[in-house]
């Protein structure tokens, strides 16, 4: 999933956010991109991000083949994977996180990572921690939030402010190769869900589950497309 880079701090956050978020991937085209939180009552959980990018991978091959693009360096397969195992190394050794796992098929360009957090924070302060380490800088404004919140029964979801920056600098005529995506965000719970703000969602049969569906083309227009605050019904 990181397909595009050169070794500068820019493009060190572009890495990093492939791993994670979707709407940084440099090799747009027809992408599937499904975000599965799991969150306990005691907020702990599981969290899974598969992308499948089977559908570009002739494209992917051709970027990868070359020694530069628009003027950045082309890593080569092996530098990526590098990259990228250095990147779920880091991931595994910070504070709330355990059973990190990646599955990585580099054939058809396929990835799925995978963790369990302790707490939301726990969850949001590793992915901070790792982007600092890897781009080097100090500090970053954009990461001065927090876009996951599980305070009794409620749970607030948005798009990350970094990842609404760095969309930005995507070409135009590489967001409108993103409207053949799709982009599926899942939030499951051990409670009843009892309203949610974002009518676009779909809550499952057995009510614990809610399901928003878009484009990452959408979403790069719109961020606020997968924002959601869900009240989970009271134990009591």
């Amino acid at each position: 999933m990181v397909l595009y880079l050169s070794y500068n701090n820019d493009m060190k956050v572009h890495r990093l956010l492939a791993l994670v978020f979707p709407l940084l991937l440099i090799a747009s085209g027809c992408v599937e991109i499904i975000d599965d939180l799991s969150l306990n009552a005691d907020g702990s959980g599981t969290f899974k991000y598969t992308v499948n990018l089977s559908s570009s991978k002739i494209k992917i091959n051709s970027i990868l083949a070359l020694d530069t693009l628009d003027g950045r360096k082309v890593p080569s397969l092996d530098e990526i994977k590098s990259d990228v195992d250095r990147l779920i190394k880091a991931f595994k050794n910070k504070d709330g996180i355990s059973e990190v796992s990646l599955d990585a098929n580099y054939d058809d360009y396929m990835f799925k990572i995978s963790c369990d957090f302790n707490s939301l924070l726990n969850l949001q302060n590793a992915i901070k921690s790792v982007i600092l380490e890897e781009t080097e800088y100090k500090s970053l404004p954009e990461l001065d939030h927090d876009w996951l919140s599980f305070k009794e029964n409620v749970l607030e979801r948005s798009v990350p402010k970094i990842t609404i920056e760095k969309t930005k600098e995507i070409r135009q005529a590489d967001k409108a190769l993103l409207r053949e995506g799709s982009y599926t965000s899942i939030t499951r719970f051990d409670k009843i869900i009892d309203d949610f703000r974002n009518k676009n969602a779909m809550v499952s049969k057995n009510g614990m589950a809610i399901m928003l569906k878009t484009n990452p083309y959408s979403l790069i227009e719109d961020q606020r497309l997968l924002d959601n605050t869900i009240y989970l019904k009271s134990d009591k």
